[in-house]
């Protein structure tokens, strides 16, 4: 008899070590093959059928929003798979079921234009105010946070994974490593950008130095991810900006505005780090403004004379 657990594990161990996963996908990994185990009457994988699957399904859908199910379905195929590939079974139940199903179109939130000045104004005031050494600096690290997330579209992950020598302030780049180990690197086409990470580089270096990440607390450890969310309503707070805003919105921000500039759609999946263009597509769904703008110009009903 086969125990599922003792398999799952092995699988687990083959993700890490031979496929790299990073730990935010080996952790969804675990938990949605706990889940699974969990649930299943039986641990032993050879009794395991296309109907016991298929009720497995039924149940996530009962449970989940449409883009976890699929996760949590992708999570198990790719079990199944792995132990198709290691001849644990001979055959493999997912190959006698259809998993299709439509996932409701989600349009990413954007940041308005004003509002983003208005936010990286409030920081910028703050460290003007500051009434310590101690306040200056955060204000300083804080405005570099926010102007690398706007200006490059980085995903909040990427940016609190920031090696020290990932951001190149000579030729000025960023060196992103995002979803799948992929590598990419984009520029920073601002100076006043640029400058503010300089200024920020030179006054944390020591900290930046102890632990060899870009963006630090003053204790000298990495700054995480919570940290750069409760920094975000913070500020929101303090600029009175009623609409939550999340770290990804600006991400959404940059690409919806370099759309709306008629930036070609291929480059912006370039920046983003997207594997296909098919995810960088949901921003043409955005552009409001701008299919406002087209209908408005170049529309022949406007030459009518009635």
């Amino acid at each position: 008899m086969d125990n599922l657990k003792i398999l799952t594990e092995n699988y687990l161990e083959y993700c890490k070590t031979q496929k790299r996963l990073d730990s935010k996908t080996m952790k969804a990994y675990q938990i949605d093959l706990r889940q699974f185990s969990e649930w299943l009457p039986s641990t032993n994988v050879l009794e395991i059928t296309p109907c016991i699957l298929e009720a497995y399904i039924a149940r996530l859908h009962q449970e989940y929003k449409p883009k976890t199910v699929k996760r949590k379905i992708a999570s198990t195929k790719a079990l199944f798979h792995y132990l198709e590939y290691k001849e644990v079974i001979a055959i493999n139940p997912f190959h006698k079921i259809q998993v299709k199903f439509r996932e409701p179109v989600i349009l990413p939130k954007t940041i308005p234009i004003h509002t983003v000045e208005v936010f990286l104004s409030t920081i910028y005031g703050q460290r003007t105010r500051a009434k310590t050494d101690y306040q200056r600096k955060n204000a300083l690290r804080d405005a570099a946070v926010i102007e690398l997330l706007f200006a490059t579209g980085i995903r909040i992950s990427e940016l609190c994974s920031l090696k020290m020598y990932d951001v190149n302030l000579y030729d000025k780049t960023v060196l992103i490593y995002g979803k799948g180990s992929k590598e990419r690197k984009v520029q920073i086409g601002n100076n006043d950008v640029a400058n503010i990470l300089d200024e920020y580089k030179n006054s944390f270096l020591p900290e930046m130095q102890n632990c060899n990440h870009f963006f630090v607390n003053q204790n000298g450890t990495v700054l995480s991810d919570q940290s750069v969310r409760r920094m975000i309503n913070k500020y929101s707070s303090l600029a009175a900006i009623e609409m939550h805003i999340t770290p990804h919105m600006f991400r959404h921000t940059f690409a919806t505005s370099l759309l709306e500039a008629d930036v070609d759609i291929r480059y912006i999946q370039e920046m983003l780090g997207h594997s296909s263009i098919n995810i960088t597509e949901i921003y043409t769904h955005v552009s409001m403004s701008k299919q406002r703008d087209i209908l408005v110009a170049k529309h022949p009903r406007k030459d009518f004379h009635i």
